[in-house]
């Protein structure tokens, strides 16, 4: 598609609203609310701003620059004079193709870095004063591209600290396990391949496990990722164990552990009977479960998360199955050993996934009624999917990109919105700004002076179609980890 098209409707006639003599316009992307936000996500992770404009620059190179400027311009006339009415002036469509790449300047928070809420992450201006128009022409597709990496991330960073905060607790020799506690399940409920991408990217910048295979890819294109990036294990599906007939699910769990005498392999086991699985072909299965050279993950994914995994009990030694749930159902069958801290830890050959509807508030309980009954919580893997991903919006965060200065004949106007119909969340920021560090937050200060701008934080990663500062896997998740 004609990247001139990666806007709204109403954006095609802005350029002739701004005030005559326009020069610039200056806009930010801010978060101004965590009101739909998860518990405890008080701040944002910073995150998906190079993956966003490297895909941004080399699309409108595809799909605009490259293109004849016949085609491509002649198509927007054709299509906007039907689309509003008039005969469409392009012109200034015809300009930017002669001028070959996009005229804005583009600073950024680091990535990697936790940003309170009301404060700038990202702010973009036009180069060139003819192309003031330019700057809020991007604002819709740059809004529909960064919030869901930095939500996705925001999100991942809080599961990780649930999942350190506990393994503190319970198995603290064990803490490298939290980098794959997490798993990204969601590829197949996100709003179609790009949300995937964006939102995998957005975990992976936290966790290690995931099985968006698209986050590979995006990874070594958009951060240049080297070696390892995300890894999962062989696993079965609902169709393998009904091709194998209820009648002989022990029989496909066998043939499953013949198929792959070592390394990790994850069973779905609740396609009929999980009570059954846990107490009589597991147990039957024992010899053959602990003989492998490696680890037997059991998958239920249905019913209350809580508990199916912790029992419906909250106490050891409960009568039913249902009572006891998988990890202690487990416990019973292959043991394993008390750690230092006085928590009991699976056999190495036996362990646990669940990868349905979690939520950070699901795996909290998960983790404390685990404890509760003295288990380390690093027993269990949690499948994370599109009922933690796909249930936000750019309203979970509150993000908007508004304009708050231009230039008017040689005149800088700072400029702001502040509806009296508003709680006060859509009041923006005024004029230049520029975001400082002060014992390790990041602080907002508006009204500066051109000179002034240029200091603090953010840091120019873009302009005239060149990159800058820019930064890698690597040093992202460097920084995260410091934040868990």
């Amino acid at each position: 598609m004609n990247g001139l098209f990666l806007t709204d409707g109403y954006k095609t006639g802005h350029h002739q609203q701004y005030p005559k003599g326009t020069q610039e316009v200056f806009s930010n992307w801010t978060p101004r609310s965590n009101k739909y936000a998860p518990k405890r996500c008080d701040k944002v992770l910073s995150f998906g701003q190079q993956f966003v404009f490297r895909w941004l620059h080399e699309y409108f190179e595809d799909f605009f620059f490259s293109k004849p400027k016949e085609q491509v311009c002649g198509e927007m006339r054709e299509e906007l004079s039907m689309y509003l009415g008039t005969d469409y002036d392009v012109s200034h469509f015809e300009a930017l193709h002669d001028l070959q790449y996009l005229p804005i300047r583009v600073k950024s928070l680091p990535e990697g870095a936790e940003v309170n809420i009301r404060v700038p992450m990202v702010t973009i201006v036009n180069t060139k004063p003819e192309f003031y128009w330019v700057t809020n022409y991007l604002e819709t597709i740059l809004s529909t591209m960064l919030w869901q990496p930095m939500t996705s991330a925001t999100i991942a960073l809080r599961y990780k600290r649930i999942f350190k905060e506990w393994a503190q607790k319970t198995d603290e020799e064990n803490l490298g396990f939290i980098d794959f506690q997490g798993h990204d399940f969601s590829m197949r409920g996100m709003g179609g391949s790009q949300s995937a991408l964006a939102s995998g990217l957005g975990h992976a910048a936290v966790f290690m496990g995931s099985d968006t295979l698209p986050v590979i890819g995006g990874m070594r294109r958009y951060y240049d990722a080297t070696g390892f990036v995300v890894g999962s294990v062989n696993a079965t599906e609902h169709s393998v164990m009904c091709a194998g007939t209820k009648d002989d699910e022990i029989g496909t769990f066998k043939a499953l552990m013949d198929t792959y005498p070592s390394g990790i392999l994850s069973v779905v086991s609740d396609t009929w009977d999980l009570w059954k699985v846990l107490t009589d072909y597991l147990p039957r299965l024992k010899g053959d479960v602990m003989g492998r050279e490696g680890k037997l993950v059991v998958r239920p994914d249905s019913g209350d998360p809580v508990a199916i995994i912790c029992g419906e009990t909250q106490e050891l030694g409960g009568i039913t199955p249902q009572d006891k749930g998988v990890v202690e159902l487990l416990w019973e069958t292959f043991g394993g050993r008390v750690n230092a801290q006085g928590f009991k830890v699976l056999d190495a050959h036996i362990g646990a996934i669940y990868g349905d509807s979690i939520t950070t508030e699901r795996a909290e309980q998960i983790c404390e009624r685990m404890a509760k009954k003295g288990f380390a919580t690093t027993n269990v893997v949690f499948g994370i999917g599109s009922f933690t991903y796909q249930f936000n919006t750019r309203d979970t965060f509150g993000f908007a990109m508004k304009a708050t200065s231009v230039v008017v004949n040689g005149e800088r106007r700072e400029i702001f919105k502040d509806p009296i119909t508003d709680n006060g969340v859509k009041k923006s920021a005024k004029g230049l700004m520029k975001v400082d560090e002060v014992n390790g937050e990041f602080i907002l200060v508006d009204q500066v002076t051109e000179e002034e701008a240029e200091g603090g934080e953010l840091k120019e990663i873009y302009k005239d179609g060149k990159f800058n500062n820019t930064v890698n896997l690597e040093i992202v998740r460097t920084r995260v980890n410091q934040l868990v």
